[in-house]
């Protein structure tokens, strides 16, 4: 596996060498070793996987709040997403900007997004799934989230879109007040 840093620190890109033989295709999704830089100590708790039936589909942004914030590798098995990072560290140096790449199960990369950023994603093909590795187990009483089209974020998502939960429609706007998490 390569490991790319992106413009967010604590936000990277993972490649997976796919091997390919008259058999089919291995890939190894997930090394510790190969993702130390990121990955760091962490370990992982949760595993998730959704399946997505609309294009235009978004989900997030959400988040974990401390003392349950939680770091994610986000991968896309079947079909292509736009896949959101959002830092909201207090004091990070990119406070408010945002990283987003195309994960597809043909390009074979990974999304890893630190404590204290916010995540989304839209789907851009239809019944796209995507597999998330979490650094902590879902805990309700800590989630939160921001509004996707939030004017302080200026997110350019592909496509206009067509389905969204209404709990994530109705995540609040960040406000003047926010100064950002602390972990």
């Amino acid at each position: 596996m390569d490991l790319l840093k992106t413009p967010i620190e604590g936000v990277y890109i993972a490649h997976t060498n796919r091997l390919s033989d008259e058999r089919g295709q291995f890939a190894r999704l997930f090394c510790m070793d190969d993702l130390a830089e990121a990955h760091q100590r962490r370990t992982i708790r949760q595993i998730n996987h959704s399946v997505n039936a609309t294009i235009g589909t978004v989900r997030g942004l959400h988040y974990q709040n401390h003392p349950f914030a939680e770091a994610k590798w986000v991968r896309c098995l079947k079909g292509k997403i736009w896949d959101v990072a959002v830092d909201l560290r207090r004091g990070s140096k990119t406070f408010l900007n945002w990283y987003a790449t195309e994960l597809s199960a043909g390009n074979d990369l990974a999304l890893m997004v630190p404590e204290g950023c916010a995540h989304g994603f839209q789907v851009l093909e239809a019944h796209s799934e995507v597999l998330y590795l979490h650094t902590n187990s879902y805990t309700p009483t800590s989630e939160a989230g921001i509004r996707f089209d939030d004017a302080k974020l200026s997110i350019s998502w592909p496509l206009p879109v067509s389905n969204m939960s209404d709990r994530d429609r109705n995540l609040p706007l960040i406000d003047d007040q926010f100064k950002g998490l602390v972990l």
